[in-house]
């Protein structure tokens, strides 16, 4: 039917919409690599006189994509030093191995770890550690049941039967119904532990700007949509929106969780009463983790003051309240530096600074002189690591949002959506997060943000609202793929380990959608009005020329 349209019609706006839905199809299906896929403004665009060659591949790295990739460089740094293994079992061995506060020392951590580094690599982590506490826990209990057995064993006179060489007590019917109880206890408790660590990482990967590419798409197409918004989504705008509204979200899906999964039972959640032994076995279990880990090295202390000054510089650049720093040196007349800039000047420190103490000449035992010490990253590890294939699929929609700019497809769409204006703005906001959060659930998010912001962004214009008012909760609600396992890679990694069944995810990933959902529209609401004045349409969004070819 597009073709068909394109035939008829021979106009630019349906030559972009062609486009736009091929590349939205092929994104859908994944019928070819999602970079690739990336790359098809690149060919159609020209070929179809919608924008040149040179206006569209400039399109692939903006001002966002260096943000993007510095934020990659510095999880790539904490990776490869495995600071962000320590971080974690420190905190696991603080909040201790009780069911409750064991699930909640997870979802913590790896919320955190999220807002950081990849969603995927937080789980990657974290899913292990949360099976070697859990099997202990069982291996520990199922030694105490034994040892009980054998005592009743030995005060009843029972003669072991001998079985292979070793003595055995033949098991009791009420001994095998105190086996299949606790194993069903503990495969139910792994089932939770495991859906609280990759919704977590999903919820922790909202907090920050950098912490997954939806974000930095949305800056990027609210940047190029509309130049004059006086960079109102930045690092620390986006934290002070986002950070309480994940840990609401944080929250209210560990309360969920532990009745799903632990039930209500306050008494053995938190651990009074249960059995002393195994959790110290368990806890025994992750310190020796840690332990494995050794002492915190010169390479580990630099990353970890290096992030530390990489987000304090992210926060005071541009905070709000207060003129930064960026605006008292440089940005007086224009705005030269970025969230960017401050994430690429970081990231090119970790292949300056030498990765062990150095020393002042001299030679090795062997005779030879010392070598300089390597430093924190090399480019090989950076390669290996690095996620490339997402700059190409960021840069694919950034042109296309040009593409719909320029050929006139965003006024188009916007005149045609402008009877919307009669409904409620915050029935609008709801209704399109619930669409949101059901596509990406069979769809990148990455590709469900870079089809759907440009569309809102027009709608936004053509009632009068203002753009963040959709284009902020469906940003967010991209990244709330809590239902299917081929929905993010956090689910699909918790599903690979064979205890989770589709069902399990299903059922406990709707309510989370529908909790999320609402705890973004409230956030919204509340804060984000106040914060971004959301109840004015601003000046900056009134685009009232479109830009021809």
């Amino acid at each position: 039917s597009a073709l068909m349209l394109l035939a008829v019609c021979q106009m630019i706006e349906a030559s972009c919409g062609y486009v736009i839905i091929l590349t939205a199809v092929y994104w859908c299906t994944e019928c070819m690599p999602l970079a690739v896929t990336g790359l098809l403004p690149v060919i159609l665009f020209p070929m179809m006189g919608i924008m040149e060659s040179s206006e569209v591949c400039t399109q692939y790295m903006k001002d966002s994509n260096m943000l993007f990739v510095g934020g990659l460089l510095m999880a790539t740094a904490v990776e490869h030093w495995n600071l962000h293994k320590r971080i974690a079992l420190r905190v696991l061995l603080l909040v201790g191995v009780k069911p409750a506060l064991l699930m909640m020392g997870f979802m913590g951590t790896t919320a955190f770890l999220s807002m950081w580094i990849g969603n995927t690599a937080s789980t990657a982590m974290m899913l292990p550690i949360s099976n070697a506490v859990l099997k202990q826990l069982c291996d520990t209990e199922a030694q105490a049941e034994e040892r009980e057995v054998d005592l009743i064993s030995l005060r009843g006179n029972i003669i072991p039967t001998v079985k292979h060489g070793e003595p055995e007590v033949e098991e009791s019917p009420e001994a095998r119904e105190r086996r299949l109880k606790r194993e069903a206890k503990y495969l139910k408790l792994d089932k939770g532990m495991s859906l609280s660590v990759c919704y977590s990482a999903s919820i922790g990967g909202t907090a920050t700007l950098t912490g997954t590419a939806p974000n930095l798409i949305l800056k990027g197409q609210v940047d190029e949509l509309f130049p004059g918004n006086g960079d109102i989504i930045n690092f620390a705008s986006w934290f002070g929106f986002s950070f309480p509204n994940m840990v609401l979200m944080l929250i209210i899906s560990w309360l969920w969780l532990q009745f799903m999964y632990l039930g209500c039972n306050m008494k053995k959640l938190f651990g009074c009463g249960t059995n002393k032994d195994g959790d110290k076995e368990a806890y025994r279990v992750i310190k020796n983790e840690y332990k494995k880990l050794g002492s915190v090295s010169f390479a580990e202390g630099c990353i970890l003051v290096l992030f530390v000054l990489l987000v304090l510089l992210w926060f005071t650049r541009e905070p709000g309240f207060m003129p930064g720093w960026a605006a008292v040196l440089f940005n007086k007349d224009k705005p030269y530096v970025t969230d960017g800039t401050v994430a690429m000047l970081m990231s090119t420190l970790f292949f300056v600074i030498p990765s062990q103490l150095p020393r002042c000449g001299g030679y090795s035992e062997d005779g030879m002189p010392l070598k300089a010490p390597p430093t924190l990253l090399n480019w090989d590890v950076v390669h290996k690591k690095m996620p490339w294939n997402i700059l190409l699929l960021v840069g694919g929609g950034f042109a296309l949002a040009r593409g719909s700019e320029t050929s006139g497809l965003s006024q188009w769409l916007g005149e045609s959506l402008a009877p919307l204006q009669s409904i409620p703005p915050v029935a609008i906001s709801f209704l399109l997060s619930l669409l949101i959060a059901t596509f990406t659930e069979c769809s990148s998010n990455v590709a469900t943000t870079t089809l759907f912001l440009p569309i809102l962004a027009s709608m936004a214009v053509a009632i009068k609202l203002h753009p963040l008012y959709v284009m902020l909760p469906c940003t967010i609600c991209a990244s709330l793929a809590f239902m299917l396992p081929v929905a993010t890679p956090p689910n699909a990694i918790a599903f690979s380990y064979g205890n989770l069944k589709v069902m399990d995810m299903a059922k406990a990933g709707f309510v989370l959608n529908i909790i999320g959902v609402i705890t973004i529209n409230i956030a919204l609401n509340t804060w984000g009005t106040a914060m971004f004045n959301l109840n004015t349409f601003p000046d900056w969004a009134n685009v009232t020329t479109i830009p021809t070819p």
